[in-house]
């Protein structure tokens, strides 16, 4: 479904994606770990259109999606979750989950969607009149996953969403993109909670400083010796 060929990305001088490759097969969840600064967010946004990459491809269902803009992205079916969460603040729930569905034409699919949004985050539901400013951390991170499930994606691209939420919290979050993900949604989860991630993956690639250095099934790495010292605090 997706397939990014030798990636490259400059920040100036500073060459922070080295020529990476991987994929991500309709219906996984893969994950990408490793530590901050590895180039996991940069990824997600050379995908997405947010960042021009310097070099490589990125392929989305067989079209090669290199260098287009982040909206014409959106269209052809990513949806992304940044980290930080990038809610609009001075918006309302209700207004935020419309605008997620700027690119969809289909009237009825967005009534749907959007009662899909408030079963599937039932404060949301609680707190659509609400301004997106005065939720709770994990409130906001629900309504920026549903703000992006509103753009009707084929693939969701998820930037470190357990980040700054308490333990309970991180629980439900990844609940949730585990029953999208048994919905059929393709996901692909950044994400520095690497014991947490990698419970949920089909498979996963470990990012140490822009170059990937291990891969394989998320189960196999889970109890790699190598990768539980360095991520898992074993």
């Amino acid at each position: 479904m997706l397939k990014v060929n030798d990636l490259n990305v400059h920040y100036g001088a500073i060459h922070a994606i080295k020529g990476i490759s991987f994929e991500v097969n309709e219906g996984e969840i893969v994950s990408l770990i490793g530590a901050n600064g590895a180039g996991k967010t940069t990824t997600l946004h050379s995908v997405s259109g947010l960042l021009k990459s310097s070099g490589g491809s990125v392929e989305f269902m067989n079209k090669n999606i290199t260098g287009l803009t982040a909206d014409k992205i959106v269209r052809l079916g990513i949806g992304h979750v940044p980290e930080g969460r990038r809610v609009f603040q001075e918006l309302t729930v209700h207004e935020n989950l419309e605008l997620g569905a700027f690119a969809v034409k289909d009237k009825n699919f967005i009534k749907k969607e959007y009662e899909r949004v408030m079963e599937l985050f039932p404060r949301l539901k609680e707190r659509r009149k609400q301004l997106a400013g005065t939720l709770s951390g994990g409130e906001q991170q629900m309504l920026a996953m549903g703000r992006a499930l509103m753009s009707n994606p084929k693939m969701l691209l998820l930037d470190e969403p357990s980040m700054g939420l308490a333990p309970i919290i991180v629980k439900d979050i990844f609940e949730i993109i585990k029953s999208c993900n048994d919905e059929g949604m393709t996901v692909l989860l950044v994400e520095q909670n690497a014991k947490m991630a990698l419970s949920i993956s089909s498979r996963a690639y470990v990012l140490e400083t822009g170059k990937i250095v291990m891969s394989g099934e998320a189960d196999k790495l889970l109890n790699d010796d190598n990768v539980k010292k360095a991520y898992l605090g074993g």
